[in-house]
């Protein structure tokens, strides 16, 4: 079972002889994806891109930015550090540490940038995951009675930070390129609202970004 499969349903076909067939979830998806915005050039697209940011997290609404490489979210990480906005980066440079970071990324008011969303197989909990947060703080085979203290603590720190994600609109996805693949395409808006949580999404790109050049260079 996989969530991006049906991009490459021909191919499923024609190598293997499987059919693929999409299993509804369980409960309605309430993610409002928005049009793609496309400025000229680079630099203006990572104006847009700490822009949004910016005036996201002031409201406390948590946003996960997606790169295609490395190099592109460390150039996005010295944009904000020089404007000195809080983020998280997780990138193959991270990578021993990239499911906690991923953990983590539905805390308020939160930035996060990823590269090729890695992580997978971990949830994004709005407000936080309180078992994380505690391990960061006290090691639980160490200190079992301490690390139960603080698991306590911050339960009832997520559900409060939880109540006031959902107010804000939820988990924000922000593309700032559009991968050559459908199925990486597919990757990152997903990661937003999970269980019927409320989420939206939204991919800023620049008339220099590769898959422009290389499938709409008629259209530009």
């Amino acid at each position: 079972m996989t969530g991006t499969a049906k991009t490459e349903e021909d191919e499923f076909i024609k190598i293997y002889d499987m059919e693929v067939l999409v299993v509804p979830t369980n409960r309605d998806m309430i993610r409002k994806d928005h049009p793609d915005v496309i400025y000229k050039t680079k630099d203006a697209k990572l104006r847009a891109v700490v822009r949004d940011i910016v005036e996201l997290s002031e409201i406390g609404q948590p946003v996960l930015v997606g790169t295609v490489s490395v190099e592109s979210s460390e150039e996005l990480r010295a944009r904000l550090k020089r404007m000195d906005i809080p983020h998280t980066v997780l990138n193959a440079k991270y990578h021993e540490q990239e499911a906690e970071i991923v953990a983590q990324a539905g805390q308020e008011g939160q930035v996060t940038i990823a590269t090729n969303m890695a992580g997978r197989g971990t949830d994004i909990v709005l407000g936080g995951n309180p078992e994380g947060l505690a391990r960061s703080e006290v090691d639980p085979g160490k200190e079992p009675e301490q690390y139960t203290q603080a698991l306590a603590r911050y339960k009832a720190k997520c559900v409060e930070e939880r109540e006031k994600v959902l107010a804000a609109g939820g988990l924000h996805i922000l593309g700032t390129e559009r991968p050559a693949s459908p199925r990486l395409d597919n990757q990152l808006p997903v990661r937003s609202c999970r269980h019927a949580d409320p989420g939206s999404s939204r991919f800023i790109l620049s008339l220099a970004a590769d898959t422009l050049r290389l499938f709409a260079a008629a259209r530009l």
